[in-house]
């Protein structure tokens, strides 16, 4: 590894800052640009969003299961288990199905879209494409950006329901309580600050995971090695900021919305 002074150290991460508002703002202002690239959007949205769903589903339902048996234990010494369902449908709504469903998607699509664009870096095709007159950050960046947002709701929507799914499990099944009674206790603890902060945080992770793996896919190089070094980077930078994001998310819509 090249030793370089902490100047431009630090020279290189604010240019590179820069760099990712840049394309992350012309990514939103191509959407108020014709053409729009509706059979981008479409090819987008089936191989992110129906591509992810089987994990995301399967990972969210085993948080519920998880999440559920945990506070089955801790319930269990106050002989309250009774309230797993409230627990757990705070727990997956407000916290766990948006972020595990946003790094399950980062994991799988940040890397896909960094070593797609990267590769036709390499190969020279987003050259030719400028050459032939067409965008390369509307035809390839914001239908991807569009297409994760979108997606990445529905998901979420999806994944907290298999959350509960699992919570039910280990509920009914597992401890044998009875389901009617921890379906309504998960109702009835879920308030509108609960469902407005878990449905606003995958739109946000979902412009973090495409604007990201858009980011180093376009700026690799190296050759094939820089494709590997992209991918990689790509889905580390999406994950360590989304937990990031997370945190300062949570917080200021729980201040706006004047909940604790």
């Amino acid at each position: 590894m090249e030793l370089i002074s902490p100047a431009e150290f630090a020279k290189s991460k604010i240019e590179s800052v820069q760099e990712y508002t840049f394309l992350s703002a012309r990514a939103l202002a191509n959407l108020f640009k014709r053409p729009i690239y509706t059979a981008d959007m479409i090819q987008q949205a089936d191989f992110i969003g129906f591509g992810s769903l089987s994990i995301v589903l399967s990972s969210c339902f085993f948080i519920g299961v998880a999440l559920a048996l945990n506070s089955a234990t801790t319930l269990g010494r106050f002989g309250a288990q009774t309230l797993i369902g409230e627990l757990v449908a705070i727990g997956v709504v407000r916290e766990l199905g948006p972020l595990l469903a946003g790094l399950v998607v980062a994991g799988r699509n940040a890397s896909g879209i960094a070593s797609e664009l990267g590769s036709m870096i390499v190969t020279e095709q987003i050259d030719a494409m400028r050459a032939l007159g067409t965008d390369p950050m509307k035809k390839l960046v914001t239908p991807r950006v569009v297409s994760t947002m979108f997606m990445l709701f529905f998901l979420t929507i999806l994944g907290d329901l298999m959350g509960l799914i699992g919570g039910d499990f280990v509920s009914s099944v597992l401890l044998g309580l009875d389901a009617h009674e921890y379906w309504n206790t998960a109702w009835q603890s879920l308030v509108f600050a609960d469902v407005f902060i878990g449905l606003v945080k995958p739109i946000i992770f979902g412009f973090i995971i495409a604007t990201i793996g858009c980011y180093y896919g376009l700026s690799t190089k190296g050759g094939t090695q820089g494709v590997g070094r992209a991918t990689t980077e790509s889905v580390v930078a999406a994950m360590i900021l989304i937990i990031a994001v997370d945190v300062f998310v949570t917080r200021f819509l729980m201040l706006v919305l004047g909940t604790s």
